[in-house]
């Protein structure tokens, strides 16, 4: 019996997976740009001083974002104040310390499950957590909380990634020269991992600015016309206000609500900026040092 002979497979046929490939890659960006740009033509012309300086408003054509605006500042802020030092504690303890057994597993297991967990699950376990039994209430700090569990597993991996790029060579140098184990993580394994751990960090703040169902199900206000005064003070989150304008029935809120969502686009555009700058000066930085 001859050997059978496959036939190769036809130009025609490889151009057309070759599109439907290209058209499953362009698909979403279609969508996002039509999106924005409906976002855009909506909202831009109600970006004022009065609506930005503005506090919420039962009229449409007189409602501001000053306090979602500043509450979000806050909120973020304390959410990376919490999360960014327990992520890269975590992932040195894990990458530097931890020796290769069942704890060790058991705790790279649960990361990777948290990571996957829907959002507003963090939401209900901060509700319950948080603001009943540890009686914090529907405050800024129960809300910055949520959202630091919410990111911590995304600060931990991206850290260990981080710290990953350093060559082992490295270390075991600075041991072989007399150096304590903390004496090389903290002179030669942090800083060279740096760049790639304040990246990961401004990304996951990225997404808690953005979160609005774990604040929705903790209870954050839905009209505020006060600054948050400190830690304990009630607050409002721009993706709640947003959430708020959008169930509203009068046309003004809409477009409110498309305004307020540029101005949460241009909050994320600017982390996205400072990551990418970091991400930048890093690999420059390793490029003069050789």
């Amino acid at each position: 019996m001859g050997r059978r002979t496959t036939r190769p497979p036809s130009r025609a046929l490889e151009q057309a997976v070759r599109w439907v490939c290209l058209l499953a890659a362009l698909m979403p960006v279609i969508v996002l740009a039509v999106l924005l740009f409906d976002v855009v033509g909506k909202g831009i012309e109600r970006l004022d001083l009065q609506f930005l300086g503005g506090f919420p408003s039962r009229r449409p054509e007189q409602a501001g974002i000053l306090a979602g605006a500043v509450g979000s500042l806050y909120l973020v802020g304390l959410t990376g104040a919490i999360a960014v030092p327990i992520g890269v504690g975590a992932a040195l303890y894990l990458e530097e310390y931890a020796r290769r057994g069942r704890l060790a597993r058991l705790i790279e297991t649960n990361l990777s499950n948290l990571a996957g967990v829907p959002s507003i699950i963090y939401g209900l376990l901060g509700l319950e957590l948080f603001v009943r039994a540890l009686g914090m209430g529907r405050s800024l700090i129960a809300g910055a909380m949520t959202l630091a569990l919410l990111v911590l597993p995304i600060v931990i991996t991206t850290t260990r990634e981080a710290l990953r790029t350093v060559p082992p060579a490295l270390r075991e140098a600075g041991l072989a020269l007399g150096a304590t184990k903390w004496q090389v993580v903290r002179r030669m394994v942090l800083p060279m991992s740096m760049p790639g751990i304040l990246t990961g960090s401004i990304l996951a703040i990225s997404r808690a600015i953005g979160e609005a169902a774990p604040l929705v199900v903790l209870g954050a206000l839905t009209y505020v016309n006060f600054l948050p005064y400190g830690p304990d003070s009630p607050f409002l989150a721009l993706p709640i206000q947003i959430f708020n304008w959008t169930r509203r029935p009068q046309d003004g809120f809409a477009v409110d609500a498309a305004a307020a969502i540029i101005v949460l686009m241009l909050m994320l555009t600017l982390l996205v900026l400072n990551a990418a700058a970091i991400i930048l000066r890093g690999r420059i930085g390793r490029r003069l040092a050789r």
